[in-house]
């Protein structure tokens, strides 16, 4: 038996986050978040089909967008039209490493339906604001997709989906940015003269369709948060110690755009800082980023009362608390949608708690 000091067990347990003994197995923890995904699958399609079933020809008057913008705006427009380009390597790259999940990988072609949208979208906004040529547009789509984007995190499912939190919230601020700057709202001399009621509508549509994506990922990230904490803080923190947006890499010029976008106050470093990474931890009950970074340092593997090694994690900040009715609320919400066509009957989705 591997001999320990008693005194520096009791100092380390004293020192985990308050979380009772876990009372589920892994294919039993496994289990429910897959079953909670597809409840959750299910009631965001058909919040999706009755709410934001928008057309992205029809639904914006692209006849009447200004064609006398700036350099700086037409550059952004022309920045999201490329980031947007590589629609079809998010879905097959995300759907290949999660296609055994019924819930998740339906939702990603879902997704990708939505998000070949907004590539449309910003499509129209480069082609009728008459910045660019119809040729040059479909030279420099094709110049786009010779490339092809990677998985940040390949064959890790946990890390893919913070790393969609924090992305997705990403977008929305940066689709957010550029309708205050359209409502002629900017605080920047550059864009005070740049109010257009087309952008104000198309930035509206694409930042509701945004936020939804950002919820969705969230519901999924607080599942494995919750029956999976040591893990899910892991994948957490190397998702924000590493992050950087989709496809900057393989866009001519990005670095213009990201100066560009920067300098308009849409997003930056504090945006990042606040609006995104902040603002994720909250809604995933951790206080900051800092006490995330402790809580990994402190991550190791200490003797149980029987000389066993074992793997502790101390999280100070983590109100598990808020993870836990959080996902009781998901169950419930998912549920009642279940209950409405008759899935309570045959395949019930019900929350188990974990601890």
């Amino acid at each position: 038996m591997l001999s320990y000091d008693r005194s520096i067990v009791e100092t380390l347990e004293a020192d985990r986050p308050k979380i009772p003994v876990g009372l589920l197995s892994r294919d039993e923890k496994d289990r429910l978040i897959e079953r909670g995904f597809l409840a959750l699958y299910r009631w965001y399609v058909d919040r999706s089909q009755a709410l934001r079933n928008w057309n992205p020809d029809r639904d914006v008057l692209w006849k009447k967008i200004r064609q006398d913008h700036n350099y700086e705006v037409n550059k952004i427009l022309e920045g999201f039209f490329a980031v947007e380009q590589y629609v079809p390597d998010y879905v097959e790259s995300i759907v290949d490493l999660i296609r055994k999940s019924h819930g998740r990988s339906h939702f990603q072609i879902r997704w990708g339906s939505e998000e070949s949208k907004h590539a449309d979208l910003w499509h129209n906004a480069v082609l009728f604001s008459r910045f660019r040529s119809p040729e040059w547009l479909r030279n420099y789509m094709g110049e786009l997709r010779s490339n092809t984007w990677k998985l940040p995190w390949e064959g890790d499912p946990i890390r893919m989906i913070f790393y969609t939190v924090f992305q997705e919230r990403a977008t929305q601020i940066n689709y957010l940015g550029m309708g205050v700057i359209a409502k002629g709202q900017s605080k920047v001399e550059q864009f005070k003269d740049s109010a257009d009621p087309v952008l104000v509508q198309a930035c509206k549509l694409i930042a509701i369709d945004e936020a939804a994506h950002y919820n969705f990922f969230l519901e999924g990230a607080r599942l494995f948060l919750y029956y999976y904490p040591a893990q899910a803080l892991e994948a957490m923190h190397d998702v924000i110690k590493y992050f950087s947006m989709p496809a900057g890499a393989l866009i001519p010029d990005y670095n213009e755009f990201s100066t560009i976008v920067h300098k308009a106050g849409i997003y930056g470093p504090r945006e990042h800082s606040r609006d995104v990474i902040q603002k994720a931890l909250d809604n995933l009950g951790m206080a900051s980023k800092r006490l995330l970074e402790e809580g990994i340092r402190k991550t190791r593997l200490v003797p149980d009362e029987d000389g066993n090694l074992r793997q502790t994690a101390i999280f100070p900040g983590l109100d598990f608390q808020h993870i836990e009715d959080a996902v009781k609320r998901m169950f419930d919400r998912t549920g009642k949608y279940e209950a409405e066509i008759g899935f309570d009957e045959i395949d019930p989705v019900e929350f188990k708690p974990a601890y």
